[in-house]
């Protein structure tokens, strides 16, 4: 699933290429990846314009001229794909078996701008969506959500209150979208590395120590994440369909069975914690 750095390298390109052009077009091939009333949704994108692009926690939010803010969630395999010139796309408009061909048979929904560039949005597991809703039932969406190592509600007072009293594991926490938005499976597991901590640690067991450092690593590990353009393993790719370069710099995630890059002795282990596959390093990690 994109996680945080994911939507954030989409959320930063598409903001450099889609802001004030007028959407021509709108096609929904799949109706059920759309939310609400698919006539209503259509009518509403058609003849609009994005003014801004913000996201919390690994949704993505359009912001339109018409004060309306268009939601997309990638969730598992969705991908947002920009074609400035739909022309030069490889095997033209058919929706071929191969997915690095866009549009192709996962592009579920496609909105044409005024200039004749596109927007696909592809899921090969129709689990993602996009939905439209007025701008004053926006704070109804985000308040769903926890605070964010990107913003500024991050603070080390406020971390310490999700972790008050919580008689769970710290991955379980680092995976609730209503208490920290936008970690999911891939940086739980680095930034428990990072800070030293066994992801299956009851969080009643920490010291303040180790609350600090976790901190830390989720705004530095996320950060660099970012840099990177995010992690691919299998379905993400960028706006531009290109794979993300983190992979290359994952201490935990992925690596079962290999020696483990920092202390050299261990190897990294995988088990299940929070109902997801969870890797770590006994050596490192206590």
């Amino acid at each position: 699933m994109p996680e945080l750095p994911e939507v954030e390298t989409i959320r930063r390109d598409l903001q450099e290429c889609i802001l004030g052009v007028d959407i021509a077009k709108v096609v929904v091939r799949l109706p059920r990846l759309v939310r609400g009333n698919k006539n209503n949704f259509i009518k509403n994108l058609q003849h609009s314009n994005i003014v801004k692009i913000d996201r919390i926690g690994k949704l993505l939010m359009f912001f339109l001229d018409n004060e309306k803010v268009l939601l997309v969630h990638l969730k598992m395999t969705g991908q947002l794909i920009y074609q400035k010139n739909k022309n030069t796309i490889a095997g033209g408009h058919s929706y071929g078996s191969d997915t690095n061909i866009y549009p192709n048979k996962y592009t579920y929904i496609i909105i044409t701008f005024i200039d004749d560039s596109e927007l696909y949005f592809n899921d090969m597991r129709t689990f993602g969506y996009m939905e439209l809703i007025d701008k004053n039932n926006l704070e109804k969406v985000t308040s769903r959500y926890g605070i964010e190592p990107l913003r500024d509600n991050f603070t080390l007072d406020n971390f310490k209150k999700v972790l008050h009293n919580r008689k769970t594991t710290i991955k379980a926490v680092l995976l609730n979208q209503q208490l920290i938005a936008g970690i999911g499976n891939i940086y739980a597991d680095e930034i428990c590395f990072a800070a030293g901590v066994l992801p299956d640690r009851s969080v009643t067991t920490l010291t303040k120590d180790e609350i600090n450092l976790l901190f830390q690593e989720s705004k530095k590990i996320l950060k660099k994440a970012i840099k990177y353009r995010g992690t691919t393993f299998s379905d993400y790719v960028d706006s531009k369909g290109r794979s993300g370069a983190f992979s290359k710099h994952l201490q935990v995630f992925g690596r079962q069975g290999l020696s483990c890059y920092k202390c050299k002795k261990g190897k990294i282990q995988k088990t299940k914690v929070a109902g997801r596959g969870t890797h770590f390093c006994n050596i490192c990690q206590k």
